[in-house]
């Protein structure tokens, strides 16, 4: 389903279509994209589909009433943060605790003002939106911008599946700043933060939309390559390697800052029984060899061999 992805999606499920119009008209001005289900069934489909920021609920339905799709949008991982605001003609204290217990974030008994629904729902946004950038936060590095790394392991283990499932290519490196601890000793902490900051903007700028660089830990990073064979990996990280090299840093504009890499990674399918552990500890590996092997320099895990590098 097309929507518009800058607008909040708000799913209004109620059996009441003269009700559905007034709310569609009342809510045009907001800024959201409302969708309409006519009952239960049709609101779970919605929803799933659609993931909204805020669901408005009916509960007195013909077929899945209301509690049941509250009970089934907070037993779904997908949507069990959605803010559910029940507006309903059920009236008594036990249906609102149950809806309430249920996980229901605000209760509108029927007849309502709008205006009171469109504040109501403005504040479920507004919390939703916090709770959005909070959950992003916590998946990011707080110096750098780019992802931590528990962000990185829940990602990895994500594109290995996918690669043993598909058999896409898929590379990752490991990348150490060279002498980081002498520099950061020699000039400061503040010039190590600066160093760590304008490697991670050049490692952005260099990668492509799909690929995922996160700050490892401390001086070290890591880039998930997906659909990229281990010599074009090469390719990449060696333009990230030579560009880094030439950064002049105010601080210390006589010393220039290298950094070497290790990558693992398999043109086709991986075979089953290798491990997220066993991969990263191959380009860990391979990290160490570049590290002993004169630093400044990329090395390729023992074992894979590189083939032509195709164009990124």
């Amino acid at each position: 389903m097309e929507q518009d992805p800058s607008k909040p999606v708000v799913v209004y499920v109620d059996d009441d279509q003269d009700l559905h119009r007034l709310v569609n008209a009342r809510l045009r001005h907001e800024d959201i994209a409302l969708h309409s289900a006519g009952g239960g069934e049709e609101g779970l489909r919605l929803i799933r589909e659609t993931h909204p920021a805020v669901v408005l609920l009916d509960l007195d339905m013909p077929g899945i009433d209301g509690f049941s799709v509250l009970r089934a949008i907070k037993n779904d991982a997908a949507t069990a943060n959605t803010a559910v605001i029940v507006v309903s003609g059920l009236t008594e204290c036990g249906d609102k605790v149950t809806a309430f217990d249920l996980g229901a974030a605000d209760y509108i008994t029927k007849p309502f003002d709008f205006g009171e629904l469109r504040a109501r729902l403005r504040a479920a946004l507004r919390t939703n939106r916090l709770l959005r950038l909070l959950s992003e936060r916590a998946e990011l590095d707080g110096l750098t911008g780019l992802s931590n790394r528990a962000s990185f392991d829940r990602r990895f283990a994500s594109e290995v599946a996918n690669n043993k499932r598909y058999g896409h290519p898929l590379s990752l490196a490991l990348l150490d700043i060279d002498f980081f601890k002498r520099m950061n000793d020699t000039f400061g902490h503040q010039a190590g933060d600066e160093v760590l900051t304008a490697f991670a903007s050049l490692i952005q700028r260099q990668c492509r939309a799909s690929d995922v660089p996160c700050r490892y830990g401390g001086e070290e990073f890591a880039i998930i390559l997906t659909n990229t064979s281990p010599a074009d990996a090469v390719t990449l990280l060696d333009r990230i390697r030579t560009s880094l090299e030439q950064i002049v840093f105010p601080r210390h504009p006589e010393h220039r800052v290298t950094v070497s890499a290790g990558i693992a990674g398999f043109e086709t399918q991986c075979p089953e029984d290798v491990t997220e552990p066993q991969w990263i500890h191959a380009a860990d590996q391979a990290l160490y060899a570049a590290k002993h092997g004169g630093r400044n320099r990329i090395m390729l895990a023992p074992g894979v061999a590189p083939a032509q590098p195709a164009s990124r």
